[in-house]
């Protein structure tokens, strides 16, 4: 969803900086066009309100970190990726890949197994494996996402100022083939689920940039909450904020909220990623592209453009701009030492 602090009051959801989903991207792989490329981008290292590092632990131990694919048009997941890991321990954590299909896909369990025990990548180093076709990646990277919030919250007057041009964020990233996801256009999201408290809890949720944290409003937890087969619902409702936000007469407010719902992103693996039209590519920006539309055209552009640190070859993202050690001193420098992994 782009927009990096999706709970209230530019926090994140549940409180946990871990279960913020982020970005999701899906474009054709640029070595080799018989094979898609799939990233989840998850808790941002900074938090905004109030500003500082969060924890340095990437990725929830009672967690699911899910791709949601839907085949058939439906809004229903037909395939899932799974990813779970393991408590956060002496600075290590490791990564369990699953891949359903059918019925399991649309449900929350823990059947079928690509890669098992893999090491999440804690410092510069992107340790990458293969399975069945596969490849898959998780760990800390640069954020590729480029914006001005400090400027969107300003009333949308922007400085220019990219926010995230140095700032990491922890990412999942999967290259497999196009047959992988039935070689034709499929829609796909995004969404991070929590077990903290014993049940499975929808978190945080999306596929198009910025949708929860500028439109549902007093609706986002039931937003958040939700599946994009139900999203009708959330039409008025988004309507409503673009009536205020762009001063739209109510009957466009209502035909452009119908374009942005479900919340999936259409992809079609044998065309090149461009957004709104077909995926998204890392160098997309689809902040101008949501500013205009939620302003009616008032506002643009924020002023800033792709970062320059991405990569050719796979996990395309570049390194994290903080090492390890860094990442440690300087969430215990702000904590004093203390345990705050829900930042």
């Amino acid at each position: 969803m782009s927009h990096h602090y999706s709970g209230p009051n530019v926090g994140f959801p549940r409180g946990d900086a871990r279960l913020d989903f982020t970005d999701l991207y899906a474009f054709p792989s640029p070595a080799d066009a018989s094979r898609s490329v799939l990233i989840m981008n998850v808790h941002p290292a900074f938090s905004l309100l109030p500003p500082g590092p969060t924890t340095p632990e990437p990725f929830a131990a009672d967690a699911i970190y899910e791709f949601k694919i839907d085949t058939n048009g439906d809004a229903v997941a037909d395939i899932a990726y799974r990813v779970c890991f393991s408590v956060f321990a002496n600075g290590k954590q490791t990564a369990v890949l699953r891949r359903v299909e059918g019925a399991q896909a649309a449900e929350t369990g823990n059947e079928g197994r690509l890669v098992e025990e893999w090491p999440v990548s804690m410092d510069r180093e992107a340790i990458v494996v293969e399975a069945e076709d596969h490849r898959f990646f998780a760990g800390w990277r640069s954020d590729p996402f480029f914006f001005d919030p400090i400027g969107a919250i300003n009333d949308f007057h922007f400085s220019g100022k990219d926010n995230f041009i140095d700032k990491d964020v922890c990412s999942i990233v999967l290259e497999l083939p196009r047959s992988a996801l039935g070689a034709k256009p499929f829609g796909v999201w995004a969404r991070t689920v929590d077990r903290a408290n014993g049940t499975w809890i929808q978190a945080d949720r999306g596929a198009k940039p910025s949708q929860a944290i500028f439109l549902p409003g007093d609706a986002r937890d039931d937003y958040l909450a939700s599946e994009p087969a139900g999203d009708s619902r959330f039409i008025p409702i988004f309507a409503h904020s673009l009536e205020h936000t762009g001063g739209y007469a109510s009957v466009d407010a209502l035909r452009v909220a119908a374009t942005l719902l479900p919340d999936i992103l259409h992809f079609d693996p044998a065309l090149p990623a461009s957004y709104p039209d077909n995926g998204r590519a890392l160098t997309d920006d689809v902040l101008d592209h949501f500013l205009s539309l939620l302003t009616n055209g008032k506002v643009k552009s924020d002023g800033v453009g792709p970062h320059r640190d991405l990569l050719a070859e796979f996990p395309y993202l570049g390194p994290p701009h903080m090492a390890a050690a860094e990442r440690f001193n300087a969430h215990e420098a702000l904590h004093g030492g203390s345990d705050a992994r829900k930042d």
